[in-house]
């Protein structure tokens, strides 16, 4: 969209609107990997390498660690007034109250050069193509962001975008600024058109993508995410592009069917936990979350079955247990929990197996407020004794404490178990029994 004079002062004056520096990348591939986290969380670089010749500017266009000097204007707008600034010396042989305009003697290094100080100064007079090109090679020589810009801004209200085009391909610093300026401002369909004549596909494929923000409504949304499927993506990132279409595809389906099942009030587990928010738009692990909350035993064909989200998505089993076991324990469905980590070996012998680790799953039973009983089992499934008794200890799982100062032989630390079970209880009768027991050949 075309954007105003006003438009382009508020880049300067709001603080909303990051910098360009000489060493700042194209960012639209982080952006899209935001995008992809939100689409695949299941998977930010930075990569700062400092040209000792360039001075880094804030987006003031001090470069930093720069005072700000006296009489320095506080925006560009300031700087690039339409009236031209006045020297109010009088000349000799003018009479008195009659004044001459200077500015129309700086040259395009003068100009610059005040700007760059932050004097007041109109570039109008800069009329032909060549005065201004010469004008925006003098800022660039000078590696001061603001200036480039600025004088950018004036080019592109001053010349066709054919031919800014075309002389900012053969000129990347300055190339560099519009395209950071373009996007900080918003100015989609300029960028488009930039993209476009540079034959930069792949960042014109990323703008256009980038405008499904710009969507509410779901359908339209989905649909427009369906037109970027074909476009010149790498392959890995096509593949995320076609996830996000494939997913909002399947929450639009989901939200509607319950949408309908809460408001006929027929379904259990709406009528004991109403949504607290549409599904719609959500990154794929909040939506396995959701699906395995109130779609926990559906069929593997149906679009909201955990099991169906798992394969479509190719998410990892690490990433599913701990989602499914994060719903299922707030909901305390504790015999699903337990089927979770139950496998079954060739000959029929069942065993806990836990991809996580059965210290996550303990952390997150007892976030849920899992009873003992259950906590101790998992507890007691711990390999790494050290980790076991902190656990265990930590969660007052007094058995197994017990237990496995037992198996260790370790009478001192037994001993110091002793004063933190309740008088007359059932453990301290037991620690008792065990320090009384000649059997037991304690190692201290």
């Amino acid at each position: 969209m075309n954007r105003t004079k006003g438009d382009e002062e508020e880049y300067w004056n709001s603080s909303k609107f990051k910098a360009f520096t000489f060493d700042d990348e194209d960012d639209e591939l982080s952006q899209l990997k935001e995008s992809k986290r939100a689409v695949n969380s299941l998977r930010d670089f930075v990569d700062d390498d400092d040209e000792d010749d360039l001075e880094r500017v804030s987006w003031t266009g001090e470069p930093v660690g720069r005072r700000t000097r006296p009489g320095s204007f506080q925006s560009l707008s300031d700087a690039l007034s339409d009236t031209p600034a006045k020297s109010y010396a009088p000349e000799l042989g003018r009479p008195k109250g009659e004044y001459r305009d200077y500015s129309n003697d700086w040259s395009p290094s003068d100009t610059v050069r005040r700007l760059r100080k932050g004097k007041v100064c109109s570039l109008e007079r800069f009329r032909s193509l060549q005065d201004k090109i010469q004008l925006l090679e003098e800022a660039v020589s000078m590696h001061d962001g603001n200036v480039i810009t600025a004088v950018l801004i004036f080019l592109k209200r001053t010349l066709s975008k054919e031919i800014l085009f075309r002389e900012l391909e053969v000129r990347q610093v300055a190339l560099r600024h519009l395209i950071h300026f373009l996007k900080e401002i918003g100015d989609q369909k300029l960028l488009l058109d930039l993209f476009r004549f540079l034959d930069r596909t792949e960042e014109l494929a990323l703008s256009h993508y980038r405008e499904h923000l710009t969507i509410q409504d779901p359908e339209k949304r989905k649909e427009f995410l369906k037109t970027c499927i074909g476009l010149p993506f790498s392959a890995e990132d096509s593949a995320h592009i076609q996830d996000h279409y494939t997913l909002l595809e399947r929450q639009i389906i989901i939200e509607a069917n319950d949408r309908h099942l809460e408001s006929a009030g027929q379904t259990e587990i709406f009528r004991k936990h109403p949504r607290k928010a549409s599904i719609l738009n959500m990154p794929l692990v909040t939506t396995l979350f959701y699906s395995c909350f109130y779609h926990y035993t559906e069929a593997e064909g149906t679009f909201s079955s955990p099991i169906n989200l798992k394969k479509t998505f190719k998410i990892p089993d690490k990433q599913y247990v701990l989602t499914a076991l994060a719903a299922r324990a707030k909901l305390r469905a504790w015999h699903d929990v337990d089927a979770l980590f139950t496998t079954k070996n060739w000959l029929g012998y069942t065993k806990k197996r836990a991809p996580i680790g059965f210290h996550r799953v303990v952390e997150i039973l007892h976030k849920n407020s899992a009873p003992v009983q259950i906590l101790q089992e998992y507890v007691n499934l711990v390999e790494d004794v050290d980790t076991k008794l902190n656990l265990a200890t930590k969660f007052k799982c007094h058995d197994v404490v017990i237990d496995t100062c037992r198996d260790l032989k370790d009478r001192q630390q037994l001993l110091a178990y002793r004063s933190k079970v309740d008088k007359g209880s059932a453990e301290e009768e037991k620690i008792d029994a065990l320090l009384n027991s000649s059997q037991i050949r304690w190692k201290n």
